[in-house]
This record gives C-alpha cells, sequence and structure tokens, in this order.
C-alpha cells in the first residue's frame, strides 16, 4: 500500500500525480489540493480552478489581481447587446 504525503495515511487505493518532474503520492484530491494548489497571494485562497497568472503571481480570479494592482485582467469579456 502507497502513502499519503499529506496525511500518512496508508490506502490501497492512493494515486499519483506526476508534475514538474516529480512524482507525489496521495490517499484523496482533498490531500492532492493541500500539497500542491497555489495560494492566492491577495485573499489566501487555495486556486483549484484556472486562476489568473500575472508574472509570477497567483490569484484565485481576476477581481484578487486587480486589487494587488493587475490592470488588464478580467475574469470573462462583457456580453454586448
Amino acid at each position: 500500500m502507497a502513502v499519503c504525503e499529506t496525511c500518512g495515511n496508508e490506502y490501497d487505493m492512493a494515486f499519483e500525480v506526476h508534475a514538474q518532474g516529480a512524482v507525489h503520492t496521495f490517499d484523496s484530491f482533498q490531500c492532492a489540493i493541500q500539497a500542491m494548489a497555489p495560494i492566492c497571494e491577495h485573499c489566501g485562497a487555495k486556486v483549484i480552478g484556472h486562476g489568473v497568472q500575472v508574472e509570477q503571481h497567483w490569484y484565485c480570479c481576476a477581481h484578487c489581481a486587480r486589487q494587488e494592482g493587475a490592470r488588464q485582467i478580467v475574469d470573462r469579456e462583457p456580453i454586448l447587446a
């Protein structure tokens, strides 16, 4: 059985995540997110969706990026009638 690197649980259905040349073992998506998801540099939320990257900075949404000074960031294009 594999051991989750986040919580230490031995689990027969653990899975591996291959990312940036490293292999990680987890027993749940929750543990994988806890260990690997970037953290929004404005509000501190885990970025589990697409998020927004401005240079080397990660944010959970365009609003948080704008709060930190990004100007050209939008969540989606406005609908034109």
